[in-house]
C-alpha cells in the first residue's frame, strides 16, 4: 500500500466505505460502474489510464470477510469480482511452461494445487494466492495438463471432458515441475466459498 494512502487513512479514518463504483472483470480489467451501469446490470467503462491503473493494483487488498477493495486515499472502495479476485497471465519463457503473473503486475509463487470447473476453466494455487487464468492464456498452459500416467503428451480432449462430466476412472494432473499435482474439480458456483472471498460486497 503506498505511503501518502496509509497518511489519508491516518488522518481521515471515518471515511464512509464505497460499493458496487468498481468492478475487475474475468480477464482482470478494472471497470468504473456509475449508477447507469449500475442500474443496468452493466459491465461498466474501462479503466485505461496507465497511472490510475498502476495505483488502483498497488493499493488492492482484502479485508477479514473476504471482501476486496481499492483503498483509494481515506475512502476503501469494495470490488464487485465477476469471476476470481486475482486473475493470472503468462509470459513466454525460454525454455518449458510460461511465467505467471497476476494481474496486478506481481510474480505467482510456485503452484502447489490446480482445479477445473465444469466450464474448462483453470484455478492454480501458490501458498495463499488463489488465481484464475485468463481464458486468453489458458492455451498456453494446456501442455501443463495430463492424464496419469500417461507423459509428455498433454491431456487428450475427449478424456479430459469425460473427467470434468464426473468420470472419476480418469486422474489428470496438472505438472508445473518436476512434480505432477492432482487436477481437481470445482463447480464454478462455488469458487467464492470454496476459495474464501466475496463476488458482491455492499454495504449491510
Amino acid at each position: 500500500m503506498d505511503e501518502i494512502v496509509r497518511q489519508a487513512m491516518s488522518k481521515w479514518p471515518n471515511v464512509p466505505h464505497c460499493f458496487a463504483w468498481l468492478r475487475l472483470d474475468a480477464r482482470g480489467g478494472w471497470r468504473m460502474r456509475d449508477e447507469r451501469a449500475q442500474q443496468l446490470g452493466l459491465a461498466g467503462e474501462a479503466i485505461r489510464h496507465p497511472a490510475l491503473l498502476a495505483f488502483i493494483e498497488r493499493n488492492y487488498a482484502h479485508d477479514e470477510q473476504g471482501r476486496w477493495y481499492f483503498q483509494n486515499g481515506p475512502q476503501r472502495v469494495y470490488v464487485d469480482i465477476e469471476w476470481m479476485p486475482r486473475i493470472l497471465r503468462t509470459q513466454p519463457a525460454a525454455e518449458g511452461l510460461p511465467s505467471l503473473l497476476l494481474h496486478t503486475g506481481e510474480v505467482f509463487g510456485a503452484v502447489e494445487a490446480a482445479w477445473m470447473d465444469e466450464q474448462g476453466r483453470l484455478y492454480l494455487r501458490a501458498g495463499d494466492q488463489v488465481a484464475g487464468v485468463d481464458d486468453r492464456d489458458l492455451v498456453h498452459l494446456l501442455p501443463a495438463l495430463q492424464l496419469a500416467p500417461v507423459a509428455d503428451t498433454g491431456a487428450d480432449e475427449e478424456a479430459l471432458l469425460r473427467w470434468l462430466d464426473g468420470d472419476d476412472d480418469i486422474a489428470p494432473q496438472f505438472c508445473p515441475g518436476a512434480q505432477p499435482l492432482p487436477l481437481q474439480r470445482v463447480t464454478a458456483s462455488d469458487i467464492a466459498q470454496q476459495f474464501g472471498f466475496v463476488a458482491l460486497p455492499r454495504q449491510a
